[in-house]
């Protein structure tokens, strides 16, 4: 049941024809990330490279690459632990179908970590040189580990029931670090390792960190679960994998996993910090270079035949789509548990996750009242941005479960419409103003800095929806090319940001200022202003990636026929969002043409990527 190791995945996807092995010689900097890109989204096998450049190691990528093989890779074990997750929603539910949850305690015994004497992963020790020196992007400050499992205890409380196993970002070489000494470790607010590094600080001690990389899928996705603080992953692990995950443990060091492909073992003292970064992102754009913990090296290990899988990020969809898919999928029913009136909440991943959320709530406030407007859902709102990763929000759509029952919180444009038939811009805007955003957010006013803004929509439709740029559209000076994103969505070229001497350019005010009371632009509720209109209405993906992660709410929103009343902000016209790239932002992520171009010649008809990837 399960895989206890990495080698028994790739030998049974082999087997189910769903891995194939590339003898071709690949270089792990730059060629081998934009074949992995590729493959994703071509819904590839996963691809097995044999032959690394520079490298003894094999390397693996797109092991999560379609959510059928994720359901596959986990099909012994899934739907026991959706029982598991059904039992945590409802207990009565054992006693209703008891037959259903005969298997529920040989699950739960599973989540209990194994202590382990020794193990594969202890059988050789290597240098950090000789690791796959993976470089994904061409600005990126060195090589990165993607998909690492870092582990860390509780120096108050050691011990593998106090751990955290996190999906932090690994800098393996660059910028200042001592070659083969020191090693970059990137975790943003709002992760528990953090927890562990408080803690550190206040008893003056440094405290011990094991990276692993490799070992059953089940520990990589636990990696990356959002369990609640001071649950230790190990326990979901153990489930998803189907056995106890064995931790080799000692009186002198943290847990090591014992069936890692490998482990880099070392230490962070507290307050030491470096410049890690810039690094190719989820959110489509480089985070750059700040200062983050650093681990000083101990042991690198690994086992005898062992694969570094990896995977890359940037731009959605990638990869990791497939992890929120599946999270989602198991996580979703345990969210009306946690935050009471909350049906669903979704990251929109082609928005880079965090920027924007969708949620679908209740009014149950005043049930003999006829709908009208949100009063529970702002309640509800204010519960989701409480929530651990969640609270990183930029922008937080919220509808009510009771205007339509049927509402798909994943049709990006069904669920824009909603909203946008509904909303009340003098009524339905609530910001919330210097607070804490994304890490990897460069919109706002500095790192970790910047704003949110609720926009909850409750009762009956106000406004049928454009589809058509309307005839006689006068737009004002500098705006050009007009374009229905969605209905009652229009993109606008503006000019490129212009700063003044105070770092606004301030056209959004005079953009609102020149738009009288009966223009035919009114009809439209959500006007966007962009660097390139065509290329933001292409697709709907495009129109959220622009939008929400190149506009800091308090900063960027402005409205026509505003008004403050009593410190509300709300606008009588359209809402208009400045979505152009502004000068503090972050670059986007840009593929290297020679590198393009040798992977194209791979995949070429005789190539050894020809059928694999596009």
């Amino acid at each position: 049941m399960g895989y206890r190791n990495l080698q028994q995945c790739v030998i049974d996807l082999e087997r189910a024809g769903q891995l194939v092995r590339i003898r071709e010689e690949i270089d792990p900097c730059l060629e081998m990330a934009e074949i992995q890109r590729r493959a994703y989204l071509a819904k590839s096998p996963a691809l097995l490279f044999e032959r690394v450049k520079g490298c003894r190691f094999r390397m693996l990528g797109n092991l999560f690459g379609t959510r059928e093989r994720t359901h596959f890779i986990f099909r012994d074990t899934l739907d026991a632990v959706r029982r598991l997750v059904e039992l945590k929603v409802d207990p009565n539910e054992f006693w209703k179908r008891p037959h259903r949850y005969l298997g529920a305690p040989f699950t739960a015994l599973h989540m209990l970590p194994r202590r382990a004497r020794s193990g594969p992963v202890l059988t050789h020790e290597i240098r950090i040189e000789d690791l796959p020196q993976l470089k994904s992007w061409p600005n990126d400050g060195g090589a990165f580990i993607t998909l690492p499992q870092v582990y860390s205890e509780d120096i108050t409380q050691p011990g593998v029931m106090h751990s955290n196993l996190g999906m932090y970002r690994v800098q393996l070489s660059g910028n200042q670090y001592e070659p083969n000494r020191q090693i970059g470790l990137h975790y943003q607010i709002h992760r528990s390792i953090g927890v562990h590094h408080t803690r550190s600080i206040e008893r003056g001690e440094p405290f011990r960190v094991n990276i692993f990389v490799g070992g059953t899928p089940a520990m990589t996705l636990s990696a990356v679960m959002p369990l609640p603080e001071g649950m230790s992953e190990l326990t979901f692990a153990g489930a998803l994998a189907g056995h106890r995950i064995p931790m080799i443990t000692s009186a002198n060091r943290p847990a090591i996993y014992a069936e890692a492909d490998f482990c880099i073992s070392g230490t962070i003292d507290p307050q030491k910090l470096l410049p890690e970064g810039p690094f190719g992102d989820h959110l489509g754009y480089y985070s750059l270079a700040h200062d983050f913990p650093v681990l000083n090296i101990d042991k690198v290990y690994h086992r005898p035949d062992a694969i570094w899988p990896f995977t890359v990020v940037g731009r959605p969809p990638q990869e990791d789509t497939s992890f929120g898919d599946i999270i989602h999928e198991i996580t979703g029913p345990i969210i009306p548990t946690v935050l009471p009136g909350v049906k669903g909440v979704h990251a929109v991943d082609a928005a880079g996750v965090h920027p924007l959320l969708f949620a679908i709530g209740s009014e149950r406030y005043t049930p003999y009242a006829k709908p009208g407007r949100p009063q529970e859902l702002l309640t509800q709102a204010s519960a989701i941005l409480g929530q651990g990763q969640l609270s990183l929000a930029k922008y937080l759509l919220i509808a009510s479960h009771n205007d339509d029952p049927q509402l798909d919180i994943h049709n990006v444009a069904g669920f824009f419409a909603h909203i946008l038939r509904r909303v009340d811009w003098q009524r339905d805007l609530h910001f919330h103003t210097r607070t804490t955003i994304d890490t990897l957010d460069y919109s706002g006013s500095g790192l970790n800095q910047g704003s949110k803004v609720v926009i909850a929509a409750a009762g009956p439709v106000l406004r049928e929806l454009p589809t058509e740029i309307p005839s006689g559209l006068q737009l004002p000076d500098g705006c050009s090319d007009p374009q229905v994103c969605l209905p009652g969505v229009l993109a606008i070229t503006a000019p490129r940001f212009a700063p003044d001497a105070e770092d606004r350019d301030n056209f959004g005010e005079r953009f609102v200022s020149r738009i009288n009371s009966d223009d035919p632009i009114n009809t439209f509720p959500l006007i966007v202003l962009v660097d390139d209109s065509r290329f933001t209405a292409r697709t709907i993906n495009n129109f959220v990636w622009v939008t929400f992660t190149r506009s800091n709410p308090a900063a960027d929103i402005y409205g026509v026929q505003s008004f403050t009343d009593q410190k509300h902000w709300g606008c009588r016209g359209p809402l208009i969002i400045d979505a152009r790239i502004k000068p503090h932002h972050a670059p986007p992520l840009i593929e290297n043409p020679e590198i393009t171009r040798r992977v194209d010649a791979l995949a070429a008809p005789g190539g050894p990527l020809h059928g694999l990837i596009d």
